[in-house]
């Protein structure tokens, strides 16, 4: 198994699996869902220099970075909260607001599952559907709420954790959901990781909003759209008060000045941000037809840099099989099926440039065509 450790992107263990010796290197990614551009020229240029600014501690207010996040978003800055990656803001807000419940739209990214089980929160599931192409619909949402009633949980007693666009399914939540569960007094958490990817990103994203509604929350991260993984950096927008007690319960000089510097050098930087959007819009419609012309199920939107799809039974592949049958050749995708809401037949790939796509494409003709092995 790849997920190992529950995520993607884990070219150890994959070495470990399938006997490669070198490096990342050896490796073509589609398991963890990174902008494969790789990240923009100021990061190395900041990587140059480095040591003639780690002599001094970071700024723990992250005044700099906070400046720049609330010009673009046209946000105070006060509304503003950066952390240590998302994770670590997914963290925090269920320590702060301690839930008696938690909505999950599943399948969905695990951190959220695993955050409620931390502080003992209590997770109520609405079921994705793959006849729905695994939309939130209104109905369902409505559904949830009436039963969350009917069990007792009052208004403000519950957190809705959502993610859009979805990890794995790419989908987005449509604002009149969202609109309607603030109107009744619930408390919303939108998780806009990969918001940055989308085309339509104005149109999409809550951000703007969530500095002005008590209720709303919006997080960010700067990781995969910068390709910056290892520089762990994210930021969630809400109303100033919550912020406050979420910056107290804050472990101090939470983001490293390295981290620091880098978000404020990649925001400055349109032609990536630009170049990054144009490319996923014909690179992700190009890779959906191919796969689709494979006989794959193909699920999603536009807003994303992965794509999930299905195996169909007749191919005689689980996507634990296929996954081992790739690695060996150097190819890594993600085992979907470890979201809960997904079985066998589910992989999640991220959309990477022209030459890796062909590669995994032609792997997979040749693995379903049966001139390759099964693992």
């Amino acid at each position: 198994m790849l997920e190992r450790y529950g995520h993607g992107g884990d070219w150890l263990t994959a070495r470990e699996l399938y006997g490669k010796q070198g490096n990342e290197g050896d490796f073509i990614d589609f398991s963890a869902n990174m902008n494969p551009f790789g990240p923009p020229a100021c990061v190395g240029e900041l990587l140059r220099r480095y040591e003639s600014f780690i002599s001094r501690y970071p700024d723990p207010a992250v005044r700099g970075l906070r400046g720049k996040l609330a010009e673009r978003h046209g946000v105070p800055a006060d509304c503003l909260l950066v952390g240590n990656g998302a994770a670590e803001l997914i963290d925090l807000l269920f320590r702060e607001l301690r839930p008696k419940a938690t909505v999950l739209a599943e399948p969905c990214f695990i951190e959220y599952r695993e955050a409620a089980a931390k502080i003992g929160s209590a997770v109520h599931a609405v079921g994705l559907k793959a006849e729905l192409d695994f939309r939130l619909t209104m109905d369902a949402a409505l559904d949830k709420l009436k039963q969350l009633r009917e069990n007792g949980l009052k208004s403000g007693e519950t957190l809705w954790f959502l993610g859009s666009p979805n990890n794995p399914t790419g989908q987005t939540v449509e604002r009149t959901i969202v609109e309607e569960l603030l109107r009744q007094g619930e408390t919303v958490a939108m998780d806009e990781a990969f918001m940055d990817f989308a085309a339509d990103e104005s149109g999409l994203s809550l951000l703007g909003e969530a500095a002005s509604r008590e209720k709303l929350i919006v997080l960010r991260s700067m990781t995969k759209f910068y390709a910056i993984p290892g520089i762990r950096l994210g930021y969630m927008a809400a109303e100033p008060s919550l912020i406050r007690r979420l910056s107290e319960l804050q472990v101090p000089w939470s983001v490293n000045s390295l981290a620091q510097l880098i978000g404020e050098a990649v925001l400055d930087d349109a032609e990536y941000a630009e170049q990054t959007v144009a490319w996923l819009r014909t690179e992700r419609a190009w890779m959906t037809e191919k796969l689709q012309a494979l006989g794959l199920f193909v699920f999603g939107s536009a807003a994303v840099n992965h794509i999930l799809f299905a195996l169909p039974e007749h191919f005689g592949w689980t996507s634990e099989r296929l996954q081992a049958a790739l690695g060996p050749k150097g190819l890594l995708i993600r085992d979907a099926s470890r979201f809960i809401g997904l079985d066998n037949r589910y992989v999640r790939i991220a959309v990477r440039l022209r030459p890796d796509n062909e590669a995994l494409l032609e792997q997979l003709r040749e693995l379903f065509e049966g001139r390759g092995e099964r693992g």
